[in-house]
């Protein structure tokens, strides 16, 4: 199942922000820090968010991060194919 691409929504301070993976409103500033040393489930699935939603640029999020495109590509189809669950490292092997 492909995601559809999101729209972009302002909030009452000015802040554009997308719809993040737990339904909340996900802005600029709630993105994880830009020297993320730890990957866990939320923190992939609300950079894929971001990008899906023009918060962010699929290429400042590959630089702020220091991911490779590939990387990003695998985390948005673990998603597509299993949900925030597929993103889980440990399962890798359950959902090939």
């Amino acid at each position: 199942m492909l995601q559809q691409q999101q729209q972009t929504r302002t909030n009452s301070r000015g802040e554009a922000y997308v719809i993040g993976p737990t339904g909340a409103p996900l802005t600029l500033k709630d993105l994880p820090p830009a020297n993320t040393g730890r990957w866990v489930i939320r923190r992939k699935a609300e950079v894929v968010a971001a990008v899906r939603g023009g918060l962010i640029s699929l290429d400042d999020a590959l630089e702020r991060y220091g991911l490779t495109g590939e990387e990003f590509t695998a985390w948005q189809a673990s998603i597509d194919r299993h949900g925030m669950a597929g993103l889980r490292t440990t399962r890798l092997q359950q959902y090939r």
